[in-house]
């Protein structure tokens, strides 16, 4: 079957990130597997994707910078056209309002925020009136803010914003849909809170075959969805 074009995965290289890259190679996209540090594990995700009789290639920038962004996306495209865009790519720091620095505020808005609009625009400017799907990765905890988390949660909480502001705008060629995921995945140095799932309706950790599903029904079956963000969190905003 023909590719439908090169989904470019911010965050790719591990965790959450290497299950949406799966997925969208699943979806039968050919895949830009970004990441900023760790390179080899991006390359073992390409090796997965090839498995699965899709293109991929790792490519390397940090999301702090604007001219890295830019020369990403110009590197992504030379390779092939990118056809959809997943804004996967996350800071997620522990801070309240006392030990947030202007630093810290900073870097969780470049990376979880700025970066995905930046990479919004170039995707739009350079379809050229052509379909195509963004994917923004969001939080439960984005409308249902705690003390915990702040410059985080703010930033995923204006995500949102952007997600339907940006849906109304690139309509009707362009699809922008968000999955604010939950307990998806325990802290890889597995540091949680053992009473974590009493908080969720359904009681127990999503299995990452269920964010890969999300993905593929954003990607390929919901061609009348913009707009929208998909809670994957075990009913956890309900409580």
């Amino acid at each position: 079957m023909e590719s439908r074009g090169y989904a470019l995965v911010t965050g790719a290289a591990h965790r959450v990130g290497r299950t949406l890259a799966l997925g969208a190679a699943k979806a039968n996209y050919d895949v830009i597997v970004h990441y900023r540090s760790s390179k080899e594990q991006a390359l073992s995700v390409c090796k997965e994707i090839e498995q699965l009789g899709k293109k991929a290639i790792a490519l390397q920038a940090d999301l702090q910078n604007s001219n890295e962004i830019n020369s990403l996306f110009k590197k992504a495209n030379e390779i092939g056209k990118v056809t959809a865009l997943i804004n996967s790519a996350a800071i997620f720091e522990n801070l309240t309002w006392s030990n947030t620095t202007v630093e810290s505020w900073e870097r969780h808005l470049k990376i979880n925020l700025t970066a995905p609009f930046l990479l919004s625009q170039l995707f739009v400017k350079n379809l050229e009136n052509q379909k195509g799907v963004i994917i923004n990765i969001s939080d439960w905890k984005a409308n249902r803010p705690q003390k915990d988390h702040l410059p985080y949660i703010v930033s995923k909480g204006a995500l949102d914003t952007l997600t339907a502001s940006l849906a109304h705008s690139f309509a009707p060629n362009v699809r922008v849909n968000g999955i604010a995921l939950g307990a998806i995945l325990k802290p890889s140095d597995n540091n949680h809170n053992p009473n974590l799932l009493k908080s969720v309706p359904l009681n127990r950790w999503a299995d990452l075959k269920e964010v890969e599903h999300t993905l593929i029904y954003l990607l390929n079956e919901a061609t009348y969805v913009t707009g929208e963000i998909i809670k994957l969190d075990g009913g956890r905003h309900l409580v």
